[in-house]
């Protein structure tokens, strides 16, 4: 599978009709598939709402939009997806704030929403624990599931992501979340050092991808996981890298018995 973020130095959301049709008929000509459509919907400031806590690093992978830009990316990005045969359209929970739990109720209505839409056009709304973002653990994610509580919203778990917002993201975080409500996995790893991550090859750093892999394989999941290429890898090459990461994410998830 692919996972569709940025190409050729754009986001994914800014590409014409045409350049997608190009990226799937590129994808597809090397034996994968288009799983999801990593877009920025929610990754804005949320207004009248209480300032952004001052560690966030607002990192937009190639894009900038604010809050009225949201309905038009969502559509974009709903349309990306049924274009590309993509069935998650990820999104985040606008940035985070000093206080959450004061955006909690608004970052739920605006998902419920996402997620209805989503349904109407038979897709599924990922929710991505960002560090950056409202909803960054474990534990908040979990709490965000029973406020909506919709079939089309659904959780991309980044155990990585937790970590960097406070959490042990595995075994704790992890135990927050029902797994069935798990679609995707993204995998990368890091150390944190005052809320800055320091990327590194995966299964070598600070989160616990054995007992987290694991743990999936037990309960039964049998989604899918995408490797994260945040890691510069050594001597800053960024290819050389992600064969090592995704190697070593082979060899771990052999051994799980996933």
């Amino acid at each position: 599978f692919a996972e569709l973020r940025v190409v050729n130095g754009k986001n994914i959301i800014d590409h014409t009709d045409a350049e997608i049709d190009d990226v799937r008929a590129k994808v597809e000509a090397r034996g994968l598939r288009v799983l999801s459509i990593a877009s920025p919907v929610l990754k804005c400031a949320l207004p009248d709402a209480p300032p952004i806590a001052p560690h966030i690093q607002q990192d937009m992978f190639s894009s900038s939009f604010g809050f009225d830009d949201q309905p038009r990316l969502a559509r974009r990005a709903f349309e990306i997806a049924e274009r590309t045969g993509a069935h998650i359209v990820r999104v985040f929970s606008y940035w985070r704030t000093i206080d959450p739990d004061a955006c909690f109720d608004r970052v739920a209505s605006a998902l419920l929403d996402l997620a209805e839409q989503a349904r109407e056009r038979g897709l599924i709304i990922g929710i991505e624990n960002e560090h950056a973002c409202n909803i960054a653990t474990g534990e908040e994610t979990a709490r965000l599931l029973v406020a909506v509580d919709h079939p089309a919203l659904q959780v991309i778990w980044d155990p990585a992501n937790a970590f960097v917002a406070g959490e042990v993201p595995y075994p704790q975080g992890y135990r927050c979340l029902p797994v069935s409500r798990i679609v995707h996995v993204h995998a990368k790893d890091c150390d944190v050092s005052n809320h800055v991550p320091t990327f590194g090859p995966l299964g070598e750093m600070a989160i616990d991808w054995r007992g987290q892999l694991a743990a999936l394989a037990r309960d039964g999941y049998r989604g899918t996981i995408s490797l994260e290429t945040h890691w510069k890898g050594p001597n800053g090459d960024k290819f050389q890298g992600s064969i090592i990461c995704g190697k070593n994410l082979q060899d771990m998830v052999r051994h799980a018995g996933a």
